[in-house]
């Protein structure tokens, strides 16, 4: 390597956080609790964005003795994280809800808030009528303060059209930030997030079956729009088991992957159901049943824990450790909503850690391979392995648990997000602890 370049030399951090260095998909039970680590070490990124080298800080200066980069950073007394995944988020959409958390704090339920004229529905009138123009401009402004706080890849739902026209709109707005801005982006068509006024559950479904998802096809097809999941909120009152296994399957025909709200409010044997689907990820599970984390477990299906939703909503969280022990693929996301408004992974690790009793290591494993694997990237993202993509938090600390630890601190605490190589955020006003 001595008479090349690179694009970026990160050098004597404290610790680099790999998360695994064997290639693993994603991480269950133990492997969740012992995180690889290298003390004292270096990492390289090379032109094309890849992670070129890592390893120990000695070991990598001699092996790339002479060579040019275009960045180096000096890391020492900082610590190196791969980049955060948010394997669950609805940041496109119109219209402010601030006024609904004060009716849930006066004790008013997600469904009465819903039946009252809010939830969803309010933001689907008001995104309906919100032009694409504004919804970019919304979309952008929140994918930079969740990079900011360290997320490098993030999934991005439609789902506040509930008909042709409004979800093309969402899509094609998330399209647009894919290409315009750094932070990775994996886009879900969730059409079948609430079933329209003035339509039965059987009429919605038919018109996501036979309306929307031929008009999507068709535009994936003619290069105009990247959708990488199919979502439905399956959920008594919104769309039964039947209804959800239609459309997902008529989803997964099309090739997309299968990410789906289930077992949140009801139990509705969601789990099972995407398991014998081959699902990729279900969300929210708090109501899941010991039989379906068992089905999940076997199927690899991961599940998507949103620690924020329990907190607002004030409901039992999930059981993350029952799943945890029984082998699931356990990863997080925010589930950033006008409901749940939270756009930092490090909150929501602190909360999974003291909501759901995951241990620290857990935490940041749910956060980065895992979350991933729920989004069908653990090959290229998720780890600080050679090969992968050069993304990076590099935080002001000793030691990484500090990100978890400092419970909205980490506007303080992140120093660098690397993404491909190149520095997106920089703040030289973090603070030593």
């Amino acid at each position: 390597m001595s008479n090349g370049s690179c694009k970026l030399l990160v050098k004597n951090a404290k610790q680099v956080i790999l998360v695994c260095k064997n290639g693993e998909k994603y991480l269950t039970k133990n492997g969740m609790r012992t995180l690889a680590i290298i003390e004292n070490g270096s990492l390289v990124i090379g032109h094309d964005g890849l992670i070129d080298a890592v390893g120990p800080a000695d070991l990598i200066e001699s092996q790339f003795k002479g060579t040019k980069f275009d960045k180096v950073l000096d890391a020492s007394g900082l610590c190196v994280l791969p980049g955060l995944v948010d394997a669950h988020t609805h940041p496109v959409w119109a219209g402010d809800r601030v006024h609904e958390f004060a009716m849930k704090l006066a004790g008013a339920t997600y469904m009465e808030v819903h039946e009252a004229g809010g939830g969803i529905h309010f933001t689907v009138s008001h995104t309906r009528s919100a032009t694409a123009e504004h919804l970019l401009e919304g979309l952008k402004g929140r994918l930079e303060r969740m990079l900011r706080a360290g997320t490098t890849l993030v999934e991005c739902k439609s789902g506040y059209g509930l008909e042709l026209d409004t979800e093309l709109k969402m899509l094609r707005v998330i399209h647009s930030a894919r290409k315009s801005l750094p932070i990775g982006i994996s886009a879900t068509y969730c059409g079948a997030h609430a079933v329209p006024k003035g339509k039965t559950m059987e009429e919605a479904t038919q018109d996501i079956v036979t309306v929307q998802l031929p008009a999507i096809k068709k535009e994936i097809a003619l290069g105009g729009l990247h959708v990488d999941n199919i979502d439905v909120f399956c959920e008594k009152g919104v769309f039964d088991l039947n209804s959800t296994c239609h459309i997902l399957q008529t989803g997964k025909d099309m090739g997309l992957n299968i990410n789906f709200h289930g077992d949140e409010l009801h139990p509705m044997n969601s789990a099972h159901l995407g398991a014998e689907l081959g699902a990729l990820a279900i969300s929210h599970l708090e109501e899941v049943t010991d039989e379906g984390i068992a089905a999940m477990a076997t199927a690899q299906t991961s599940a998507v824990l949103l620690p924020t939703t329990a907190y607002i909503l004030r409901l039992c969280p999930p059981r993350a450790r029952d799943m945890l022990d029984a082998g699931v693929i356990v990863a997080l996301g925010s589930d950033f909503n006008p409901n749940a408004y939270c756009c930092s992974m490090p909150m929501v690790m602190h909360l999974a850690c003291v909501m759901m009793k995951m241990s620290m290591p857990e935490a940041l494993a749910a956060s980065t391979i895992n979350a991933a694997y729920a989004l069908n990237r653990s090959h290229t993202h998720g780890s600080l392995e050679i090969g992968k993509q050069g993304d990076l938090v590099i935080i002001n600390a000793s030691r990484w648990e500090h990100l978890i630890y400092q419970f909205g601190g980490h506007q303080e605490l992140i120093r660098y997000v690397v993404i491909k190589g190149e520095i997106v955020h920089e703040n030289d006003k973090v603070l030593n602890i």
